[in-house]
């Protein structure tokens, strides 16, 4: 048993619903500025996934995966009292979003997966798990950010406020000094991944995304090195058959904090 804990933004009572989920080592609050402009036509959801932000920790880290991911959500759309989401991920959130609108009878209405996919570079998986689980302490505020001006230079964040804005959600204090919001363990499903293990979980995958039937959009950051140019391009000729937008000057991945990527949120959820 544990808890999963959100953010929540516009009517309750509106039956339409967008769930925001975040990348690995993020947290909801990643969303607050879309939140704000999407909300007059959304109720919009943003959890933290499990072993993140403010949600509970895991006893066991192996249950750190897209499965139990999975299940979490399912119950937080039943909490939410509605038959149909739209679904928006970022990376670990788009493959959790994957596996979820590739479900029989799947609740996800509308999909927009942010630069990833069924296929997975192996060279980004090793780039991350050079900082994964790594304990970090920061004595100050400014610490933390240039730490995440280093790790997370892919996002495309281009001024100081943003980098503020961006590393305040994933800290929490201690004593003096500040400690990332997330549960070190996160990295013991992914410490041992192999290109071997990478490849059977991308035949899962694509299973999962050949099965989904809902209108379906993929970003990529233009100089992602997680999300390939041929695999984005075999996902629009594919299953749902997604439409493709690239998004420039952003690696892995765009992070919907300029106002350009959150009118192509707005403009693919309010469509016909």
């Amino acid at each position: 048993m544990h808890t999963m804990r959100y953010a929540e933004w516009g009517d309750p009572r509106n039956p339409r619903v967008l769930v925001c989920a975040h990348g690995l080592t993020r947290v909801g609050r990643d969303f607050d500025r879309l939140a704000r402009v999407l909300c007059g036509q959304y109720r919009v959801i943003c959890p933290d996934v499990v072993g993140r932000g403010q949600s509970d920790w895991l006893r066991d880290p192996l249950h750190y995966t897209i499965p139990q991911y999975v299940g979490d959500m399912v119950t937080l759309i039943a909490r939410l009292n509605v038959a149909q989401v739209a679904w928006l991920g970022t990376s670990m959130g788009g493959l959790i979003g994957i596996a979820l609108a590739g479900l029989p009878q799947s609740p996800v209405s509308r999909l927009l997966i942010n630069d990833v996919g069924p296929r997975i570079e192996f060279s980004a998986v090793e780039r991350i798990l050079a900082y994964v689980g790594q304990m970090m302490r920061f004595s100050s505020f400014e610490q933390a950010v240039e730490y995440n001006r280093t790790i997370a230079a892919g996002f495309g964040i281009r001024n100081d406020t943003d980098w503020r804005e961006l590393t305040q959600s994933t800290l929490k204090t201690d004593g003096d000094g500040f400690l990332l919001h997330y549960d070190p363990a996160i990295r013991v499903a992914w410490q041992n991944i192999t290109p071997e293990l990478l490849a059977a979980a991308e035949s899962a995958n694509w299973r999962s995304y050949d099965a989904i039937d809902c209108p379906t959009l993929l970003l990529r950051g233009e100089n992602s090195d997680l999300l390939s140019p041929s695999t984005a391009i075999e996902m629009s000729v594919r299953g749902p058959r997604a439409q493709m937008i690239n998004v420039p000057e952003v690696g892995h991945a765009p992070m919907f904090f300029d106002s350009a990527q959150i009118e192509v949120v707005r403009s693919f959820l309010l469509e016909n």
